[in-house]
């Protein structure tokens, strides 16, 4: 069967079982656009491409699935850059179509041109330009495959405008086959047996997990794996859900803001299970005093990240579900039986870390905490939501106050921190799951950075609720000023900052304001109430630091506990 450019993506999109796709037309790319208008593919029309990126973001770290953007050529393209390299620092498995001028004109400087695969090269997984209609399900179904298989991450197809109107024969191919690119499942036997005789030989264990754990779906067998051996376990900022927070032997995040005891345990661990984790500079602190005693093992698919950054002695390149099933089986022998006994100890110490600092705040009767704000989101829902983020204070609050105990329940930007990352990621969550509760945890810096996305919430019906922690600041840069900066606030403070609930209303949606902590409880159950999207505007306590505080360069041991 013969069909044009543009029905070959539509058709191929079909194929690979997509049903939702975030975009924004623009010339080049109409003939797309007019055979989505009989398709029975859900369109959902952002307000800007960013959004569009973030959404399809959103919506694969929710679902699990691939995220779909479709943009238009030169500004319509690079408006997704920010987008992919979010995606590509957290491994998030997208695929973003691009249009391109027509290919006699690519390189002549026409109008809206850009060379969008160049611009996109370090930041993406693999881009593609395709030159002839003929190529175009071939590439496809190797976008798809890229983007979903080995280490997940974005892929940028561009297309020129006289390929998506060219015509040629339709066959979709089977299966993607890639010269060089055969990733790694299979973690070698010999190599997690090396692993699991040094965690035998140890007395002082941690597992250190990451968003590995939540990409490969192995959150189940790990949770498994520490429970049965008593091995306390702390996470990564992209990790968090991957273990039940409220699990005893769970340590709270690790790193820059994370809790005393994990930071604790992990400086005076004799052995370190890294699973799924990279070793980032806001986990580690002063790279030499890391983990100083632990003999370290990592399991990561991308056998690029062993050793990057921190001195492994047993890597283990593989699939972190399939290495961890095989460790799991490996400790059922009768050898291990009692061996978590031996953890006592250990655990007893763990205790007594968390009891020297527990994390808490003093929420008072006229100043609303920002802590208070999250603890009480949770209080309501019970947990049972979606939490995204923008990056900042309210980040670090969600991730130490608000409890996750399910995976893919945690969206937030990690690797590049993107601010107005949260709220469109929340549109593509809710698109996925419309019948659940997703809410964005915001600043009131951050959420203006793609506040436009509550004209596509009330569009689309996508009921997100918005939590603005509005203290008036840029409150991370802030609390950085105030503590290096002897407190000159330079350019950080948001005076003009707009009236969040006038501009609910001014999209359609409902606006609330908390002035109060006894105002709280009740503007959240008034916002989960309504069938609509919410901006709750929380004004808290504008000089509320996140403690505890690792300084930037120094040990995870060395921490501020003010």
């Amino acid at each position: 069967m013969e069909l044009t450019g543009a029905e070959i993506l539509v058709e191929s999109l079909k194929k690979e079982g997509v049903h939702t796709l975030f975009g924004y037309p623009g010339g080049v790319v109409l003939s797309v656009y007019d055979v989505l208008f009989h398709s029975d593919i859900r369109h959902v029309l952002v307000r800007h491409e960013q959004g569009a990126v973030h959404a399809a973001d959103g919506y694969a770290r929710a679902s699990g699935e691939v995220g779909v953007a479709l943009v238009t050529s030169g500004p319509g393209a690079t408006n997704t850059v920010t987008g992919l390299a979010t995606a590509y620092m957290d491994s998030v498995p997208i695929v973003v179509f691009s249009g391109q001028v027509p290919t006699n004109l690519i390189g002549n400087d026409a109008f809206q041109e850009a060379d969008i695969v160049g611009i996109t090269r370090p930041c993406t997984k693999h881009n593609f330009l395709v030159k002839d209609v003929r190529d175009l399900a071939r590439i496809i179904k190797e976008a798809f495959y890229l983007a979903r298989s080995g280490r997940p991450g974005p892929v940028l197809v561009d297309l020129p405008k006289d390929v998506i109107v060219g015509r040629t024969e339709y066959v979709y191919p089977d299966a993607a086959k890639m010269r060089g690119y055969n990733p790694t499942y299979e973690g070698h036997i010999g190599q997690i047996k090396k692993a699991l005789k040094a965690l035998q030989e140890s007395r002082q264990p941690v597992i250190y997990a990451g968003g590995g754990v939540v990409l490969s779906n192995a959150s189940r067998d790990l949770t498994e794996f520490a429970r049965q051996l008593r091995v306390p376990v702390t996470a990564t900022l992209m990790g968090l859900g991957c273990f039940p927070g409220s699990d005893p032997l769970f340590l709270g995040m690790l790193g820059m803001h994370g809790t005393y005891r994990a930071n604790m345990a992990v400086t005076h661990c004799d052995f370190l299970l890294a699973v799924g984790a990279r070793f980032d500079d806001r986990v580690t602190g002063k790279l030499d005093e890391f983990a100083p005693g632990a003999r370290i093992v990592h399991v990561d698919i991308d056998p690029t990240s062993i050793s990057k950054n921190v001195r492994v002695d047993i890597p283990i390149v593989g699939d972190v579900k399939n290495v961890v099933k095989k460790m799991l089986g490996l400790v059922q022998a009768e050898e291990w039986k009692d061996w978590g006994a031996n953890l006592a100890p250990w655990n007893e110490q763990i205790l007594a870390w968390r009891d020297h600092h527990k994390m808490a705040y003093d929420q008072g009767p006229d100043v609303i905490k920002p802590q208070f704000v999250v603890e009480k989101l949770w209080e309501v829902t019970r947990g049972d939501c979606i939490v995204a983020t923008e990056v900042g204070q309210n980040q670090m609050w969600a991730a130490q106050y608000f409890t996750l105990d399910q995976p893919r329940c945690w969206l937030t930007s990690g690797g590049l921190g993107t601010m107005g990352y949260g709220f469109p990621a929340a549109l593509g969550a809710q698109a996925a799951f419309p019948d659940r509760v997703v809410i964005d945890i915001a600043g009131d810096g951050s959420i203006q950075m793609n506040i436009q996305e509550l004209a596509t919430a009330v569009q689309y019906r996508l009921p997100v609720k918005i939590a603005v922690l509005n203290n008036g600041f840029l409150g991370m840069v802030r609390q950085w000023q105030e503590l290096f900066f002897e407190k000159r606030y330079s350019h950080t403070r948001m005076e003009f900052a707009p009236d969040f609930v006038k501009l609910a209303e001014a999209y359609g949606a409902l606006g609330l304001r908390a002035e109060r902590p006894e105002e709280v409880v009740a503007v959240i159950r008034a916002a989960l109430a309504h069938p609509g999207p919410v901006i709750m505007d929380f004004r808290v306590d504008p000089e509320q630091g996140v403690y505890p505080m690792v300084p930037a360069g120094a040990p995870i041991s060395k921490m501020l506990l003010v």
